[in-house]
């Protein structure tokens, strides 16, 4: 399973499932990050928390806690 952990600088992934529960995934939906969205990576902060990402046209920080619960591919 590749999350979008995994997921390199440059690259641009669709989502497939998104793990986890309750308000951590209802956020993680509230912020655009829903099944079948297309998501570019744009970098990783120095120390590699948080990732920077552009979902439907706008740019977003996602820990890597949390980026590992969307599984994409």
């Amino acid at each position: 399973m590749k999350t979008l952990r995994d997921t390199k600088i440059g690259q641009t992934v669709k989502v497939k499932k998104l793990h986890g529960e309750g308000a951590v995934k209802r956020r993680i939906m509230d912020m655009g990050i829903t099944k079948g969205v297309e998501i570019y990576v744009r970098k990783v902060a120095p120390l590699g928390d948080p990732v920077e990402l552009t979902v439907r046209g706008y740019e977003l920080s996602l820990r890597k806690a949390d980026a590992e619960m969307v599984e994409v591919e």
